[in-house]
Parts: structure tokens; C-alpha cells; sequence
């Protein structure tokens, strides 16, 4: 199987899996007005996802390197479609939960083994470019997934969408166990590996799992806020925000590629740094001295841009930190941390803003000086990262 085959497959699994996610929340309203669910509650659906894809992920961080990778990947997609269906069927907010406890159950490790399958392939010296390619799937789930599953909602009903991406997930799975080639590399090399926990112990693994945690928190503080924001404090129409995402998905997309190619060539460290630095200019001019002459949309584009332009080099980096043996356990825990990481963000949002009378939200300025001190951060762990990443494979050789 040639490289690009590989990576569009493992984005399609990537696609539907980010899908699966991202598009409960926006069809929120929906299904709380047909199954009598308060508004109030609509938190505990996302955030059962969240929890359960967290807990899941430490949990098979300790047994994912034991298996064939494409009978893994196939056994987790299989999990999310099942999930994905038993939401189209919720009845209530306990059916809808369970649901979506399930979902999480299968989600978290279908990331990570799909993670560990592109570390598995594709050499270092071009993987930054691999990672950034399958990473585009979450533009594409904001772009085409979101507004589909609104649209279908609309059409049908709220249940349209869960059976959807069940039935694209369907496809998806056909085509993995089809087309993927047995993924067992790993598995020849297994004696060499050392059990789970202790890999955690490295600290090369503990910074690389504080960088990706410092990466995703700052992006997470202000994400669930986001739409409000530009709404009642920036103005922005309601009717126009699908063009918003559109076009920010569009153009992350296209620049998540170019981050991976700059860090096949430059270096995770210094695309990092560049990409905080851009971070942080954006939340500048877009949150603490907003101005009238920056259009919203410039804003919004600009922030959807320089938050995910900086994980494709922690991505593409902490793939080079665990031995082949390691490195589905290893992405697993990435991925709770990671999981973790994001729901602390949205609860600091949570806890630290407030709503004026005309809806507009106080403490956003806080929250923007909070991700700038952690994009501060982000790219000299990521460096200390670098240095320990280039020592082993020195040791190595």
C-alpha cells in the first residue's frame, strides 16, 4: 500500500471518528426539545464523550501494543458505529449518555492506533507531513461534517445524522479491514518493548504528554466560547457563521499540510515556535485590544489557523518518542491526556467567564492571557522534547 493511500485511509477513519465528536453539540437544541432534555444538561452529553475517551485511553495504553493494529483499528471502529447507531435510538438522557459513554469507549483508541499505524509507516523525514494530512480531518469535519449534520437534522430529524455517519463509518471499516495491509511490524519487536507504566515514567514521555496537554488546554479555554464571542461581543451575525467555519476549515486544512512540511524540514521546535507566536498575536488583536477595522472573520480565520497549526509538530514529534513496541500504548495515553486536557480547558472557561445582560461575555481577556502564558510554554517543553527525541535516536544508532 503506497504512502498517500494509507494516509487518505487513515484520514477517513480519522474523518469519521472526529465527526462523531463534533457534531453533538451543535444538534444539541434538537434532540433536547425532542426527548425533553433541559438545556441545562446538554454539558453532560459532551462531557460523558470526553470522560469516557480519557478513561478508555489509559485503559488500553496497557494492551493496544499486543495486537495486529489493523484488527485493533477495525475492532474500535466497529465499537463507534455500533455507538453511533445507539444514539440515532436514544429514547432519553440516560439512553443518549450511555451512548455516548460508548462512543468515547471505542473514539479514544481508534485516534491513537490510527496515530500509531501512520508512526508504524512512514519514515521520520516525512511524517511531519503525514500527520498534518490526516490531522485535516478535523477542517474537514468542520467544514462539510458539521454543516451536513445540521442540514440533515433540518430535513429529517435529529436522529438523520447518528445513523449517517454510522452508515459512513460502515464504509469506512470495510475499507480499513480491505484495503489495509496486517499491521504486526510491531509486534516482531515486541521482546524489545517494556510494559506500559514504565514508559510513562521516561521523562522524555512526561514532557512530550505536558506538551501536548499545554497545546490543547489554551485551544480549549476558548474554543466552546468561541461562537458566543464573536456573536455578542464582536457583533457578528448569526445567519452568517456557517461561512465562518467554511472557510477557516478550509484554510486550516490547507495550512496543517504546510506545518507538516515545515516540520519534516525545520524541525518540530520551530514550527512550534512560530506558531505560538502567531497564536498569541491573534489573541492579542482578537481578544484583549480587539479593533473595528479587523473584520470577524479575519479573527476567526486567524485563531482556527494558528491553534491547530501548532499541534502538527507536537504530533509529529511525540511520534518519534516511543520504540515501535510502545507506540499505540503510548499514543493511547496521549490521547486521555490529551482528552483531559481539553475538558479542563472548557471547565476554566465555564468557571471564569460571565454574561452580561445583552449576552455578551465578561472574562475572555482573562481566559486569552491564560492561553497566551501556556503558548509561552508549549514550545520550550516541546524543544526540551526535541533535544531528548534526537539523544535516543543517537543512542539508537
Amino acid at each position: 500500500m503506497t504512502e498517500r493511500r494509507l494516509v487518505f485511509l487513515i484520514g477517513a477513519v480519522q474523518f469519521v471518528n472526529v465527526l462523531d465528536f463534533m457534531m453533538v453539540m451543535p444538534l444539541g437544541p434538537d434532540f433536547a426539545a425532542a426527548l425533553g432534555i433541559p438545556s441545562s444538561h446538554l454539558g453532560v452529553i459532551g462531557g460523558s464523550y470526553t470522560a469516557a475517551a480519557a478513561i478508555a485511553g489509559l485503559g488500553a495504553a496497557t494492551f493496544l501494543d499486543r495486537f495486529d493494529r489493523r484488527r485493533a483499528l477495525a475492532v474500535s471502529l466497529v465499537g463507534l458505529v455500533v455507538a453511533t447507531a445507539l444514539g440515532g435510538l436514544a429514547i432519553g438522557l440516560s439512553s443518549l449518555v450511555a451512548a455516548r459513554v460508548l462512543a468515547g469507549v471505542f473514539g479514544g483508541p481508534a485516534t491513537a492506533i490510527a496515530l500509531a499505524i501512520i508512526s508504524d509507516n512512514i519514515p521520520p523525514e516525512r511524517r511531519g507531513r503525514a500527520m498534518g494530512a490526516v490531522m485535516g480531518s478535523f477542517a474537514l469535519a468542520s467544514v462539510l461534517g458539521v454543516p451536513l449534520g445540521l442540514e440533515l437534522a433540518r430535513l429529517g430529524n435529529w436522529r438523520l445524522p447518528f445513523f449517517t455517519v454510522a452508515t459512513l463509518g460502515i464504509g469506512v471499516v470495510a475499507a480499513a479491514v480491505t484495503m489495509l495491509p496486517a499491521q504486526t511490524a510491531h509486534l516482531a519487536r515486541r521482546g524489545t518493548g517494556t510494559p506500559i507504566l514504565s514508559v510513562m515514567q521516561r521523562p522524555v514521555v512526561l514532557l512530550s504528554l505536558t506538551a501536548s496537554a499545554l497545546g490543547v488546554i489554551a485551544n480549549f479555554a476558548l474554543i466552546p466560547n468561541l461562537s458566543a464571542y464573536l456573536q455578542f461581543n464582536l457583533g457578528y451575525p448569526r445567519e452568517q457563521l456557517g461561512l465562518l467555519y467554511f472557510v477557516g476549515g478550509i484554510v486550516t486544512f490547507a495550512t496543517m499540510r504546510l506545518g507538516g512540511w515545515l516540520t519534516d524540514r525545520y524541525g518540530a521546535t520551530v514550527v512550534a515556535l512560530g506558531g505560538s507566536l502567531w497564536f498569541t498575536s491573534v489573541l492579542v488583536f482578537g481578544f484583549l485590544v480587539p479593533s473595528a477595522h479587523v473584520p470577524v472573520i479575519v479573527i476567526f480565520v486567524a485563531f482556527m489557523v494558528s491553534a491547530s497549526f501548532r499541534i502538527v509538530p507536537m504530533q509529529a514529534l511525540s511520534s518519534r518518542v516511543p520504540a515501535p513496541p510502545e507506540r499505540a500504548g503510548f499514543m493511547s495515553a496521549q490521547s486521555a491526556v490529551t482528552h483531559m486536557a481539553s475538558a479542563a480547558g472548557a471547565m476554566l472557561g465555564s468557571q471564569i467567564l460571565a454574561e452580561r445582560a445583552d449576552k455578551s461575555l465578561v472574562g475572555m481577556d482573562t481566559l486569552a492571557w491564560f492561553a497566551i502564558a501556556t503558548s509561552i510554554v508549549f514550545p520550550i517543553v516541546l524543544g526540551a522534547v526535541e533535544l531528548r527525541v534526537r539523544r535516543q535516536a543517537q543512542a539508537r544508532a
